[in-house]
């Protein structure tokens, strides 16, 4: 497990760009809210202990991850932002419709980080069971959310 020895919320400020000039979007799945909104609150945390203005963070839902990737073209499309971040929660169950929601969401984020000039991260929890969810949305394992808002203010900086 790539989390095992990692915590998700753990970064070193001195070596994040500060985010004060950049503008961020966060487009949240609404599905499995008892993990997406943590998620998003993690991401928000984070941006805004590296120098983000609330002002300069726009939040979009969405009814699911696979309706990530639509929200997240139009915010590109639509808002000037440098970057997004995509954040969902698909728990396996018993039919795989698991295999087809994150492969495809998945494969439409990574089409829009080649189609667009606007980085998109990935920050889909795609998880067996409902506690590996929990334990990667603020639990043992850290916050997914926080890991992305890291990124996502480091592709910014890389996209200017």
């Amino acid at each position: 497990m790539a989390t095992i020895n990692k915590n998700l919320s753990t970064y070193d400020k001195a070596t994040i760009p500060n985010a004060k000039n950049l503008r961020f979007g966060i487009v949240v799945s609404e599905w499995n809210d008892n993990i997406t909104e943590p998620l998003f609150q993690g991401a928000l945390d984070a941006l805004v202990d590296c120098g983000a203005l609330r002002a300069n963070i726009l939040r979009w839902n969405v009814p699911g991850s696979y309706e990530l990737v639509f929200g997240s073209k139009k915010m590109i499309q639509t808002r000037e932002v440098d970057a997004i971040i995509a954040i969902g929660s698909v728990i396996r169950g018993e039919t795989s419709h698991f295999d087809y929601v994150c492969s495809a969401t998945a494969q439409g984020i990574k089409d829009l980080n080649v189609q667009f000039d606007t980085p998109v991260i990935f920050c889909v929890l795609t998880d067996d069971t409902l506690q590996q969810s929990i334990d990667r949305s603020g639990g043992k394992h850290g916050n997914k959310g926080t890991e992305a808002a890291i990124a996502a203010i480091k592709m910014a900086v890389l996209g200017m």
